[in-house]
Formats: C-alpha cells, sequence, structure tokens
C-alpha cells in the first residue's frame, strides 16, 4: 500500500509523488491527468491514500483508493 500526492509543479502543471519520494512519479498539464495517475498507481500498489494538492499549496482532497480501507469513511456521500 502506497500514498500519493498530486502537488503544483513551480515549473507548470501538476506532479504525482509517492510519499516520501523525492522526485515524481509523472508530471501531467491538468490537475485531473494527475489524479487520475496517481489513483492508478495506488490501485496498483494496494491500495492507498490520494491526497491533492490545490493551487494555495494546502490539500484540498484525499481519497482512498481500494483495496485499502480508509479508516474514517466519509459522512457525505459524494463520490
Amino acid at each position: 500500500m502506497s500514498n500519493y500526492y498530486v502537488v503544483n509543479n513551480p515549473d507548470g502543471g501538476w506532479d504525482v509523488k509517492t510519499e516520501g519520494a523525492e522526485r515524481s512519479s509523472g508530471c501531467f498539464d491538468t490537475q485531473a491527468e494527475a489524479e487520475m495517475e496517481a489513483k492508478r498507481l495506488a490501485g496498483n500498489s494496494g491500495g492507498g491514500e490520494v491526497r491533492i494538492q490545490g493551487l494555495d499549496g494546502q490539500f484540498r482532497d484525499s481519497d482512498t483508493v481500494p483495496p485499502a480501507v480508509d479508516p474514517f469513511p466519509p459522512q457525505d456521500k459524494k463520490f
């Protein structure tokens, strides 16, 4: 199980990074493309969390990717 982060690249675009890694797993033009790739990578590694950073540098969302189990399932049903 691995955790992935979608972070703003200062040179433009969005990076997907594995927790603890210095280099990114990939750079994408849009945040949506980076999020899809992060979720694909997390699913292939046995599940995990994907945390998504906003333009302000704050993490705006977090998704649990199966087969990982969310220890605190959300009360909202947006997904």
